[in-house]
């Protein structure tokens, strides 16, 4: 019974000088497909495109983040002043209503003191 190291021994004594040259051939194209990837992915432009990609992703998803907080708290705010039905709340809406003629007054008399 032929152990599998003996077999491979054979087979590489077996192989012809042609052989033995288009193995190096082809792991010298190998190798020099390997260094163009290299190349192409530690050259500046590849990283600096890298880093957008990686920012920009980042970016839109805090701006995603923050468009769901924002859509919360607008759903949050519209259900204080409207009932279950979808209707305004008089009760709600005419007290804030109020407190927002109050601070808009209140801005206005201190630009005018400020001006005159």
């Amino acid at each position: 019974m032929a152990l599998v190291g003996e077999a491979s021994t054979k087979d590489k004594a077996e192989r012809t000088t042609a052989q033995i040259e288009a193995d190096i051939a082809r792991t010298r194209t190998q190798l020099a497909q390997t260094l163009d990837e290299l190349a192409v992915r530690v050259h500046p432009t590849t990283v600096v495109a890298q880093a957008k990609a990686k920012a920009l992703a980042s970016v839109e998803q805090k701006a995603g983040r923050a468009y769901v907080a924002a859509s919360g708290a607008v759903e949050q705010a519209k259900a204080q002043f409207t009932d279950e039905k979808g209707r305004p709340r008089k009760e709600r809406i005419v007290p804030a209503a109020l407190v927002g003629v109050g601070v808009l007054l209140l801005v206005a008399s201190v630009r005018k003191r400020r001006r005159g």
